[in-house]
């Protein structure tokens, strides 16, 4: 099975969001700074909801560091900022918080 982080589906996404996003880190640019961003953050872990992979809404340009805090270092899954992230998308997107992260 091909990484899908390889493909050239995701590549092209990844350059498109970046793009969208001035390739600036956009929790950064909430606070007012201007940080690069490396990364393409899946606000709804695509492990677990894959129907959302390829959903630009689903996708937010990060900085290395703040895609870290996204994360819990030892298990991968969100941390609490990125809890908080799929909180605040579901509120603009007008979707129900799912079970485990209400």
């Amino acid at each position: 099975m091909v990484d899908f982080y390889r493909t050239n589906k995701w590549r092209h996404l990844r350059e498109v969001i970046l793009r969208r996003d001035g390739y600036q880190c956009q929790i950064s640019k909430r606070y007012g700074k201007t940080i690069p961003a490396q990364n393409v953050h899946h606000i709804f872990p695509r492990e677990e909801f894959p129907e959302y992979s390829y959903a630009a809404w689903n996708l937010i340009s990060l900085s290395h560091e703040k895609h870290m805090e996204m994360h819990k270092a030892t298990s991968g899954e969100l941390s609490d900022a990125g809890i908080d992230l799929l909180r605040k998308t579901c509120r603009k997107m007008k979707m129900e918080i799912p079970l485990r992260y209400q």
